[in-house]
């Protein structure tokens, strides 16, 4: 932990004044159209200003004085690793522990118990997927809920694990690591934050680290939600919360459609509280606030 602490603290520490140059409007249509090619995420002529800011510490990262020059770095890149670079830099990852509580509230009083009663005598494992997990706070919320919900009920032979996809490796890194900052997890009961992190001590004052025991239940992962989805009919529940907002009608109509086939039947679908599939055509029932099931 205490390494992971370090190196954010000297992040913070390291303010190089750079001029950055200004993105033209042709330029801005050209990056908006790469991103929207390899992410799907559609960037409205309003976030001009976000982009210049973003793909700017990316100039300075590269020693490049252009945006011109950049572009012609990232298309020439064959790793592909500056085409991660860019999409880590306009990837928005703001997220919490138990954000938009009342998906957990369901997921614990109605999700979990109708799996369990309907699978009857038959035990197995739950397949959860956390589909953008930014930094990895909710699928360790999700991780939380049901080994809280386990433990409490009767359900000898279940288990469960959550497998965590996000874009950006940047954020996977995070989530990985499983340190936070104390102030991140104000809305975790004080009980559960005992049982499920260690307290940083010395230089690691002021950060908690996921136990090991919750972490190994989580495959994190990174995934392009624009790719072929592998899994068919093989999943639980899935979490793509606050990430459809980003992508056209056209982009969430193919998604939504990709969930609904890579659910088992039954499974449970939860969208972010700001979002709404009303207008696409889906065979989703909605069961609860931003909550649907096949």
């Amino acid at each position: 932990m205490a390494g992971f602490v370090a190196q954010r603290q000297r992040e913070r520490a390291v303010t190089t004044i750079i001029r950055i140059p200004q993105l033209t409007d042709s330029q801005f249509t050209q990056f908006s159209a790469l991103v929207y090619e390899k992410t799907g995420i559609y960037l409205k002529p309003g976030k001009k200003e976000l982009l210049n800011a973003r793909l700017g510490k990316r100039l300075r990262a590269c020693g490049l004085s252009s945006f011109k020059d950049y572009y012609a770095l990232v298309m020439r890149d064959a790793s592909g690793e500056e085409l991660i670079n860019l999409i880590n830099s306009v990837s928005t990852n703001f997220t919490s522990f138990f954000r938009e509580q009342p998906h957990f509230d369901f997921l614990a009083a109605t999700v979990l118990p109708g799996l369990i009663k309907e699978a009857a005598a038959v035990p197995r494992e739950i397949n959860i997927w956390s589909a953008a997990c930014s930094s990895g706070e909710e699928p360790y919320t999700i991780a939380m809920v049901l080994e809280e919900y386990l433990a409490a009920h009767s359900c000898p032979g279940w288990s469960y694990r959550v497998l965590a996809t996000d874009i950006s490796t940047k954020v996977l890194d995070m989530a990985q690591q499983g340190v936070y900052p104390e102030d991140r997890l104000a809305k975790v009961p004080p009980s559960v934050l005992k049982k499920y992190f260690q307290k940083g001590v010395r230089n690691a004052a002021g950060y908690v680290k996921v136990n090991n025991a919750l972490r190994q239940r989580i495959t994190f992962k990174r995934f392009n939600l624009m790719d072929e989805f592998p899994w068919r009919e093989s999943i639980d529940i899935i979490f793509c919360r606050n990430v459809m907002i980003y992508f056209n009608s056209e982009t969430q109509q193919e998604l939504v459609n990709k969930f609904f086939g890579s659910l088992m039947s039954g499974g449970y679908l939860f969208i972010g509280h700001s979002e709404s599939i009303s207008r696409l055509k889906h065979h989703f029932s909605q069961v609860a606030a931003t909550s649907y099931r096949k």
